[in-house]
């Protein structure tokens, strides 16, 4: 009799576990940098490899941290809504090049628009690890004071720019 109950316990506990599983919405990945700092990092710049950028140099303003790369698809759906947005001139982007050629970069910013103020590249992706990176697109806003305030895994859309990314960064632009 025990040697049928343990393998139906087994079974109904991995069975909660799938269920509970199937219930996470994978672009609501929690970040352990929300309300923390800024990972720090001094990147060279894609279209300029001999000057460097970091976030110390975006201390006092806000902006938005945008993980991409030439490579990935779901950047390329996400794009346009970045040149659109970046029309708006609402916020600093900055772009990170994620594990990717630095000329197919160039050459994708070049035939699709470049969205961002400066993009920055990581071709070890040691900076995408600091930042809790899982996978590309990925967005972050970080405040004036340099504290990462949110975190949007996989494509933005009109609708999380207008639901979630503006509202987000008008309050963040209003604070001293």
């Amino acid at each position: 009799m025990l040697k049928y109950i343990i393998p139906l316990i087994l079974f109904i506990v991995l069975a909660v576990f799938l269920a509970v599983g199937l219930k996470l919405k994978p672009s609501e990945i929690p970040s352990p940098l929300l309300n923390k700092p800024a990972p720090a990092f001094s990147a060279p710049k894609l279209t300029a490899p001999n000057e460097k950028l970091s976030p110390a140099d975006l201390k006092g303003k806000v902006w938005l941290f945008n993980v991409w790369a030439s490579w990935c698809v779901s950047c390329r759906e996400e794009h346009p809504v970045l040149n659109k947005f970046a029309k708006q001139q609402a916020v600093i982007i900055v772009g990170l090049n994620y594990k990717d050629d630095p000329e197919a970069a160039k050459n994708w910013l070049a035939s699709l628009g470049n969205p961002y103020n400066d993009s920055v590249m990581d071709a070890d992706g040691r900076i995408g690890i600091d930042w809790g990176v899982y996978g590309v697109p990925e967005t972050f806003v970080i405040d004036k004071k340099g504290v990462v305030r949110y975190k949007h895994t996989g494509p933005v859309t009109g609708e999380d720019l207008q639901n979630k990314l503006l509202p987000l960064i008008a309050k963040l632009q209003a604070e001293s």
